[in-house]
């Protein structure tokens, strides 16, 4: 490894005091490490965890929240519908409003499994993000609810979950439904809206990303032995600063 020259001038002539925390600037000075920054982020999949302010004492998190999909509809005389997709939420705490929080509980909601046949979608689980100990008032709980499963035989898509509690909300996208080639998954903030556009499999194909619908029932004509897709599971994610 190659080392770097330093003029001996500049280390006799230097300010400060030289430790194992300060570092030694362009101009000669020894300072104390960026007051502020990131420090890390978490991502949770379980169903329930919980995030800790005292692990490393951050002043700022920006936290995401997103529920899970729907399941699609099974086909019988015709195809099936999509599923929803997740709401999602976003907000930020700084200072004052981490200032009471000690613990908070982190729920992700698991996505709608496919039905029986013939029968509607089932709807996604709501992910959630809320206090859980601190001498705070608690804050509005964050909460992405999931998608609603799509309709048997053509009936309506499933419809988007809503999302509350943050800065930013955004409902996940319907489910297609009434068309032979519109049958898609709805989207969440992850992923767009899909469908596989083979027909004939069963069970029809799940949502893809975080959050997504799954399509509906596809096989050609219905029949009996036809399923929708899975919808797909939410996601927590927690940034933190100093």
């Amino acid at each position: 490894m190659a080392l770097t020259k330093v003029d001996k001038s500049l280390l006799e002539t230097t300010s400060g005091t030289p430790s194992a925390s300060t570092f030694l600037r362009g101009d000669g000075t020894w300072d104390a490490p960026a007051s502020s920054g990131f420090i890390k982020y978490t991502v949770y999949t379980a169903s329930s965890s919980t995030w800790t302010k005292a692990d490393n004492n951050p002043t700022k998190i920006v936290v995401e929240v997103q529920g899970a999909g729907g399941s699609g509809g099974g086909g019988g005389a015709s195809k099936g519908a999509g599923g929803g997709g997740g709401g999602y939420v976003r907000k930020f705490f700084d200072a004052t409003a981490l200032a009471g929080i000690t613990t908070c509980t982190v729920e992700v909601g698991s996505g709608g499994l496919n039905p029986t046949t013939n029968s509607a979608g089932n709807a996604g689980g709501a992910s959630k993000f809320y206090q859980a100990s601190g001498s705070g008032t608690p804050f509005t709980s964050l909460d992405g609810l999931g998608g609603a499963g799509g309709a048997a035989n053509y009936g309506a898509g499933g419809l988007g979950g809503v999302s509350s509690g943050g800065d930013l909300t955004i409902s996940g996208g319907s489910g297609g439904g009434n068309s032979n080639e519109n049958n898609h998954g709805g989207g969440s903030f992850f992923t767009p809206s899909h469908y596989s556009v083979t027909s004939g499999l069963n069970p029809s194909g799940p949502g893809t990303g975080y959050g997504g619908g799954g399509e509906g029932s596809r096989v050609t004509g219905g029949g009996a032995g036809s399923k929708g897709g899975d919808g797909m599971d939410g996601i927590v994610i927690v940034w933190e600063y100093k």
